[in-house]
């Protein structure tokens, strides 16, 4: 009869070193002698000797800290807009892979099921063993032109994600991460010679809401104001939940700020789907979401983006030309439906370019199914 291995023994089991970057050893009585420091998200644990961080994956073992390596918990082929990111690769593929953990614990979570692993005895996801040179060649072998670590926080698992985006570097792909944006200027430095894409969720604009999912407003505010002075091309999304920071005071404060950091931002104004320990809550109408679309113009976005109700928000899903209002990019939910714009981003009517990441000759439509699909790995 096989013995089935706990998933914490099989984690714990099947680890890496943290980077030197990442951690501050603090050999002084009253930490303990084998304490350290751990900077791969906005908590900055103090982690002892046999315990772990508020994520549960990174944990100190003989005064080491080890953390995620070696595996994936999810991984598929998804078209980048469900990222969602709509100034980088339009209509192209992206390899999104994930592991296991949070440094969060949202109520409505969308990737319960990875990001709660070590929390939540329901989530039942088992991890694939995998290598750095494995993921690469996936998205190559598929065409995508974009890897991407989501389904759970990335920043937790930042040694990882680099040993896989060095790999996919080398192959010419582009690397993005898909957080929470509860970081550190640590863990910025160490990404970012890999990471170029970084979506950021802004789960609202009230500390004790913040507070409630696990964490600090202001850490991930000024994570968001170092993102974009270290030059990463990012996107903001809120997920728009009823009753929860569909107030006008937060969605109207969420606007403004990201506008104070840069009217070139897009904001994704996306709809919640009722979801995990938030099941009974109801979906978001549309009205809502036109709602903090208004408050975005309003305060100056060039690009605001209604999310999760394809086909339902008329031609805003669209990327229209801020300079002279033509339409450049037409979307229907994760489908590019057309790419009129010219090499490097640039509108063909006026000539000015928009901001973003794009390719020289991007397709002029989705070259995928708009559907994400799971990969093997081999």
């Amino acid at each position: 009869m096989s013995r089935i291995t706990p998933l914490r023994t099989l984690l714990n089991d099947n680890t890496i070193v943290a980077a030197e970057a990442l951690i501050e050893r603090l050999p002084d009585a009253e930490a303990g002698a084998d304490a350290v420091r751990c900077f791969a998200c906005g908590h900055r644990c103090l982690v002892k000797e046999g315990r772990a961080g508020v994520c549960r994956v990174r944990f100190n073992r003989g005064g080491e800290l080890r953390v995620p390596g070696g595996y994936v918990a999810g991984v598929q082929i998804d078209p980048i807009e469900k990222k969602p990111f709509y100034h980088a690769f339009p209509g192209r593929d992206a390899l999104s892979f994930g592991m296991l953990g949070c440094d969060f614990h949202c109520g409505y979570c969308q990737n319960w099921v990875t990001s709660q692993a070590l929390r939540d005895d329901k989530a039942l996801a088992q991890p694939d063993f995998v290598s750095p040179e494995q993921l690469a060649e996936l998205a190559v072998r598929h065409g995508a032109p974009v890897v991407v670590s989501t389904y759970n926080e990335p920043l937790i698992t930042s040694e990882w994600a680099v040993e896989v985006f060095k790999r996919a570097r080398e192959r010419g792909l582009v690397c993005g991460y898909v957080s929470n944006g509860n970081g550190t200027p640590q863990v910025l430095e160490f990404i970012r010679p890999y990471v170029d894409l970084y979506k950021v969720d802004l789960k609202g604009f009230d500390d004790k809401h913040y507070r409630e999912l696990g964490g600090v407003l202001a850490n991930v505010l000024e994570t968001i104001k170092l993102l974009k002075k270290m030059d990463f091309w990012m996107e903001i999304v809120t997920l728009v939940i009823p009753a929860f920071n569909d107030s006008d005071f937060e969605l109207k404060g969420i606007a403004e700020f990201v506008a104070s950091v840069s009217v070139d931002i897009p904001w994704h104004i996306t709809a919640f789907h009722p979801d995990y320990k938030m099941d009974k809550t109801p979906a978001t109408p549309v009205s809502t979401l036109l709602r903090a679309y208004e408050f975005g113009k309003a305060a100056g976005l060039r690009y605001c983006y209604p999310g999760n109700v394809h086909g339902r928000v008329g031609t805003r899903e669209n990327t229209y030309c801020a300079a002279c209002g033509e339409l450049l990019i037409r979307r229907t939910g994760f489908y590019v439906e057309e790419n009129r714009m010219g090499a490097g981003g640039t509108c063909p009517k006026c000539g000015v370019r928009t901001p973003g990441v794009w390719e020289a000759a991007a397709p002029r439509e989705s070259d995928g199914t708009g559907i994400p699909r799971r990969v093997a790995i081999r």
